[in-house]
């Protein structure tokens, strides 16, 4: 269950004795075979909001960590003042969803028939239970996101009257905001809910939203990209990622391998990262779950988080514009030292790991499969072998390794998704499952509105000459 990820065990070793938390381990990845998940839930929550009550009583007193001025101006890299149950980061060994590595998950959650991939259904299964779900549990997913998939009119009336100047995202995240007119945990709210049913009116409107999404999603592409064509009914015979190919005008089985990849190995990215972080914040003020993934949507369209991917495919064209579709190792690091200049290299280095993110290491594997001798797929390669060694020389980067955003641009545009925009909306749709997942126990623990306490650099100046003074008193 939640608390129990190898990282945060290692987190509280130092403070707390192992045999601690035996008891409170216990029974928390016991399985069932039901197929209802919110029925699961109800199973499970009572017997996690028991464990997270007796350890916070229990240690509630330990100091976990040390902040730093460097911390606090920097973004509060690295402070440890958040819970975060569904996914954990370690810097050398990458994501872990409930503890699984992608590896694990790509070889543990089940498949669609003849697919190779794991299905984002059974993700989101593990996110919310950390339970590996059975086929029989996935199939019940699918079911019900093809059931909720419709958008209501106004929805759609608002997406086909938006200029065609409105960047993807903005129009995404509008559609989000709109849609929770039919929010049932805000109209539970209004009627004096009790807190202990939060978690079940957020449930609703998180499976809700999870399955409009693609539709959402299609019908920006379709306006944008495609005429304004119809995006077609759901197949109550196909999964998620297939029913969304799909609507986005795509029939290559190919293409929706890569589709269930990524909206996988996407999908969250622990709790610190700026779409995470946002959707928790927003949530914390007990606004429903559109308005909180709209709002971490808006996050995920900066530069610096979901939009990295299309700079890295931005700069990977200019470089094959200027020096050729089969440029030498040597024209490659000459043009890095060109791009080193004036900016860093997109795609690589990463704000915690410090090493190949398992993300792109598995979109390589789909690459290597499928389409090892893609012009661009080769040019990735070669900056693989290039890129890590001429950062490592240089000292530019604590990481000079690839993260997820080197990779996935490549891969889109191999099966005729050209329209850089739009990918940072599939980013979107993935990450959607992560922060809703989590939305559900947030809402169940009881977690409280986040208010950290800011300072001035004036006071922060004052309170660090007076720690100094307080330490040379003890050192006299």
């Amino acid at each position: 269950m939640p608390l129990p990820t190898r990282s945060f065990t290692r987190l509280i070793n130092s403070t707390v004795r192992p045999n601690h938390l035996v008891g409170l381990q216990s029974k928390c990845y016991s399985s069932t075979q039901a197929t209802d998940l919110k029925e699961v839930l109800r199973d499970l929550i009572p017997k996690e909001q028991k464990r997270v009550a007796a350890f916070k009583s229990q240690h509630k007193d330990v100091p976990i960590g040390q902040v730093t001025v460097d911390m606090i101006y920097g973004g509060m890299r690295g402070i440890k003042g958040l819970v975060y149950e569904t996914s954990v980061l370690d810097a050398n060994e990458g994501i872990r969803f409930r503890g699984k590595t992608i590896t694990e998950c790509q070889a543990e959650l089940p498949k669609a028939k003849g697919g190779d991939e794991p299905l984002p259904e059974g993700l989101f299964w593990l996110l919310a239970t950390s339970q590996v779900p059975t086929q029989q549990q996935v199939d019940w997913v699918t079911k019900e996101w093809n059931n909720r998939a419709d958008i209501p009119q106004h929805v759609v009336t608002m997406l086909n009257n938006f200029p065609a100047q409105l960047h993807p995202m903005s129009q995404f995240s509008a559609a989000i905001t709109v849609l929770n007119l039919g929010s049932k945990f805000a109209r539970a709210y209004s009627d004096n809910v009790p807190k202990s049913k939060y978690w079940e009116y957020v449930y609703e409107d998180s499976m809700d939203l999870i399955a409009k999404l693609p539709t959402i999603a299609s019908i920006i592409y379709r306006n944008l990209y495609r005429d304004g064509s119809a995006i077609g009914a759901i197949d109550s015979k196909k999964d998620w990622s297939w029913n969304f190919a799909t609507m986005l005008g795509y029939d290559n089985k190919q293409f929706v391998e890569l589709l269930r990849l990524y909206l996988t190995i996407h999908s969250d990215h622990e709790g610190g990262n700026v779409s995470a972080h946002t959707s928790h914040l927003v949530g914390s003020a007990l606004s429903d779950p559109y308005l909180s993934v709209a709002a971490a949507m808006n996050g995920l369209a900066g530069p610096l988080h979901g939009l990295a991917n299309q700079e890295v495919l931005i700069w990977i064209t200019k470089l094959v514009e200027k020096i050729g579709e089969t440029p030498s190792d040597e024209q490659i690091k000459q043009y890095v030292h060109e791009t080193l200049k004036t900016s860093v290299v997109p795609g690589f280095g990463h704000a915690v790991l410090r090493k190949t993110d398992p993300r792109y290491t598995c979109q390589r594997d789909f690459a290597l499969k499928h389409l090892p001798n893609d012009n661009m797929f080769k040019i990735v390669s070669q900056l693989y072998k290039v890129v890590p060694q001429l950062l490592g020389e240089l000292g530019k980067v604590k990481n000079p390794w690839p993260n997820v955003d080197a990779h996935s641009g490549v891969l889109l545009q191999h099966y005729g998704m050209k329209e850089m925009n739009f990918y940072t909306v599939l980013f979107g749709v993935s990450r959607a499952l992560g922060v809703l997942s989590q939305m559900i126990w947030s809402r169940a623990l009881g977690f409280p509105l986040e208010r950290p306490k800011s300072m001035s650099t004036d006071g922060l100046m004052a309170l660090v000459a007076a720690t100094g003074d307080k330490q040379k008193s003890k050192a006299a």
